[in-house]
């Protein structure tokens, strides 16, 4: 089964369509990811229906980069 950084990143590519090579744990979803608000709603939205669960917008806000994703998931949603 993939890990969870493997899943995140290819629920990044296939929503933002960039290089993987770009996606790395430091990276920002805005800044260098280059995801506008709509996108990062949508990159939640996938992340809950992936991972079986629910993040709140209050959660939401406070995810900036790949490494906190990957982070919030493995300690607070089931995988």
């Amino acid at each position: 089964m993939a890990s969870t950084e493997e899943r995140v990143r290819e629920i990044i590519v296939d929503l933002l369509g960039i290089d993987p090579e770009r996606i790395k744990p430091e990276a920002r979803f805005k800044e260098d990811l280059e995801a506008d608000s709509l996108d990062q709603v949508e990159l939640i939205m996938k992340i809950e229906e992936e991972f079986g669960g629910e993040i709140s917008d209050e959660e939401a806000q406070k995810i900036l980069t790949v490494g906190e994703a990957v982070n919030y998931i493995e300690t607070r949603m089931k995988s």
